[in-house]
C-alpha cells in the first residue's frame, strides 16, 4: 500500500512516499480502505519529535489519526461492522492514517453519517471528539448555559460551537474579524473580535469555558466563570487553587478515541445540527503533506485540513 512516512524527526520536509505491506488484522479490528484523512496538532508534534519522550515510535512512522473510508475486512470477533460499511474513526496512536489502509479496533469506529461525504467525515474524529468530550462529557452543557469558546474558527472550536448550540446554550466565541460571518453561521450568539475587543469585557458569569490557547487567555477566562462553573483547556490547566476557592471544576483535556462518542456526533450531523467545515484539501503525496503541515503550524487554518486519498 502507498503511505507517506517520516524516517526521522524534523521539519515539514521529512515526508517521503513509501510502499508498505497492508496491516495485519487482529480479531477485534476492521480494515478500512481510506478515502480521506485530516491533519491534527498532534501530528505536527509527533513529526517534530516533541512526543518522543512520551510515546515510543519506530521508524518509519505513518502519522495521522483521522480515518474515513470503507470496511474491506473484519476480524472474527467484530459484530458491529461488515465489509462494505462506510465508516469513520479516530485510530490508535501508532496506526497512522497517511496511507491507503488502516486497521482500527471496532470500539473506536462509527458508521459514517449518510449526509456527508468522506472528505467531511475525515474532518470530524479528533476535533469532534475533543469538542464533544469538552462540551458534553466534562462540560455537561445544557439549555440556557452561557458558554465561551475560544478560537471558534479552528477545528475544535467550530465543532464545540455547534455542539453547544444543539444543547440550547448561549455561545460567545472569539476569532479575528475575517471569521465573523463563519462563526455567526455556526450559531454564535455573541462574536468577539479578539484583535479589537477584550473578551473579558464582554463574556461574564459563564457556566462553561473551552480554552484552546492557554497562557494569559486561560488565566483571564477563569475569572469569568461563575461559582460552581466549569473550565476546560486542551493546552493547559487553570489555576486549581483559585478554582477550588470558588467551586469551579477544571480539566486539562486530552481527548480519547471513542466509537460511542463518535456515533453520538454522527447523530447530530445527520440531524443537521453539526456540520464539519473544511478549509484546505491536499493530495496524499509527500509534497501535499508537507504543505498541509505548514498550514497547520501557522495556526491560521480556517476549519480542517483534509488529505484526499481516494
Amino acid at each position: 500500500m502507498k503511505a507517506i512516512v517520516i524516517n526521522q524527526y524534523g521539519d515539514t520536509d521529512q515526508f517521503v512516499e513509501a510502499n508498505l505491506p497492508q496491516p495485519q488484522l487482529k480479531d477485534n479490528q476492521v480494515l478500512i480502505e481510506l478515502h480521506a484523512t485530516s491533519i491534527n496538532r498532534f501530528d505536527t508534534k509527533v513529526r517534530r519529535g516533541e512526543m518522543a519522550e512520551v510515546i515510543s515510535f519506530d521508524f518509519p512512522i505513518i502519522l495521522g489519526l483521522d480515518a474515513a473510508g470503507v470496511v474491506v475486512e473484519v476480524g472474527k470477533d467484530v459484530t458491529q461492522f461488515k465489509v462494505g460499511d462506510e465508516v469513520f474513526a479516530n485510530s490508535a496512536l501508532k496506526s497512522g492514517t497517511y496511507t491507503e489502509y488502516v486497521a482500527v479496533k471496532e470500539s473506536l469506529v462509527a458508521h459514517k453519517p449518510q449526509n456527508i461525504d468522506f472528505m467531511q467525515a475525515a474532518a470530524v474524529p479528533m476535533v469532534g471528539l475533543t469538542a464533544w468530550q469538552a462540551m458534553v462529557e466534562f462540560g455537561r452543557v445544557k439549555e440556557g448555559d452561557h458558554v465561551l469558546i475560544h478560537a471558534g474558527s479552528g477545528g475544535v472550536g467550530s465543532f464545540a460551537i455547534q455542539i453547544a448550540k444543539s444543547f440550547g446554550a448561549y455561545v460567545y466565541s472569539t476569532a479575528s474579524g475575517k471569521n465573523e460571518d463563519m462563526l455567526k453561521k455556526l450559531g454564535v450568539d455573541r462574536f468577539i473580535n479578539y484583535k479589537t475587543t477584550d473578551f473579558a469585557e464582554v463574556a461574564k458569569d459563564l457556566d462553561l469555558v473551552l480554552d484552546t490557547l492557554g497562557g494569559e487567555t486561560l488565566a483571564k477566562s477563569l475569572a469569568l466563570v461563575k461559582d460552581g462553573g466549569r473550565i476546560v483547556s486542551t493546552v493547559g490547566q487553570a489555576d486549581q487553587e483559585k478554582a477550588k476557592a470558588r467551586n469551579i471544576t477544571v480539566e486539562a483535556l486530552a481527548a480519547k478515541s471513542n466509537g460511542n462518542h463518535l456515533a453520538k456526533l454522527a447523530e447530530l450531523i445527520e440531524k443537521g445540527q453539526v456540520k464539519p467545515y473544511i478549509g484546505h484539501e491536499f493530495p496524499l503525496t509527500a509534497h501535499g503533506l508537507s504543505e498541509a503541515h505548514k498550514i497547520s503550524e501557522s495556526h491560521h487554518a480556517k476549519g480542517k485540513i483534509v488529505i484526499v486519498i481516494k
